[in-house]
């Protein structure tokens, strides 16, 4: 497939080709007479777990490639929530017949999904769950189809904990702090931690990012030279937080947690240098979202939320 004209962030070689190979809001097969089209909006396609995402998702299609049209796309920076609103806006001039979208803001996104939802197209909300009162001001209803992140990072917390002592330091890098999945994980941290007296020393945002989270923890361990453990709210800040560690010389002193179970995260599983990652199926996410919205524009019923699945992941489940 000819690679289109979108702007590719930086990323590594392998996540690269990965990028320009799956296109860039092309149709992944091609489908039935008739059948409807469904555009999939992601958020960065340089985290790992997005690209996993997106895979699934095409995989799926190419399994039901007389069902339906896949239009798989995702913006270059998790935060930029104008390109995100701006990829939504195409899919309603394409007039899609359903959105199934991944909120890279949990109010941002509202407006243009109202506007979607004016325009007839089914909206599934995926990943991020909008804020609640942001949809009742715009007095609509979006469903949610996803994890409990609450629950998730609570998993990962009671994993961590077990480890520790009370009393024990520890430290949280927050995803975003406009998304209701960041809020959630931080809250499933917290429940883990006063659960078993540990001491939360430092929470700052890494807004999902490696370089970020490197940096602010880089920090916290200067501040903290106590410190026992970092709890992060994705893995891609993990990632970052054992690059700082290492730097620092105390990745023996100081134990990481993640959240996502991406590829990456598991090598240093393996290695000891990560203790766990909470798996909320990424190849699996999207076509849950498709698969309702297939469901929804066949049998027309109200959409409701659905609850998806979330597991615990340490190197002992990867053997």
């Amino acid at each position: 497939m000819k690679a289109t004209s979108c702007i590719v962030p930086p990323l590594t070689a392998l996540l690269a080709a990965a990028f320009l190979l799956t296109g860039c809001g092309e149709p992944a097969a091609a489908p039935g007479k008739g059948a409807p089209k469904i555009a999939l909006v992601m958020k960065s396609l340089a985290n790992e777990f997005f690209l996993t995402m997106r895979k699934g998702a095409e995989a799926h299609q190419e399994a039901h490639k007389t069902e339906y049209t896949l239009i798989p796309n995702g913006i270059k920076d998790e935060q930029d929530m104008a390109a995100q609103i701006n990829m939504v806006e195409q899919m309603i001039n394409q007039r899609v017949d359903a959105l199934v979208l991944a909120p890279a803001d949990s109010k941002a996104l509202v407006p243009v999904c109202k506007k979607a939802l004016d325009a007839g197209i089914i909206v599934i909300n995926i990943d991020n769950k909008f804020n609640a009162e942001a949809l009742a001001e715009k007095n609509i209803k979006i469903p949610f189809v996803g994890p409990d992140n609450r629950k998730g990072a609570r998993l990962a917390g009671e994993c961590l904990a077990k480890k520790l002592k009370a009393g024990d330091a520890v430290a949280i890098v927050e995803g975003a702090p406009n998304a209701f999945n960041a809020v959630q994980r931080k809250l499933g941290f917290e429940d883990a931690i006063n659960a078993a007296g540990l001491k939360v020393v430092s929470s700052q945002t890494g807004r999902w990012e490696m370089g970020e989270a490197e940096k602010v923890v880089a920090g916290m361990i200067r501040e903290h030279p106590d410190l026992k453990g970092v709890l992060c709210a994705n893995d891609s800040m993990a990632l970052g937080a054992v690059a700082a560690l290492k730097a620092a010389q105390k990745l023996q002193q100081v134990t990481v947690v993640g959240f996502d179970n991406i590829g990456a995260v598991q090598e240093l599983m393996k290695k000891g240098e990560v203790l766990c990652t909470v798996d909320q199926h990424a190849d699996k996410v999207a076509v849950y979202g498709i698969e309702y919205a297939l469901e929804i524009l066949k049998t027309k019923a109200a959409p409701a939320d659905k609850e998806t699945p979330v597991d615990l992941i340490t190197a002992e489940n990867l053997k």
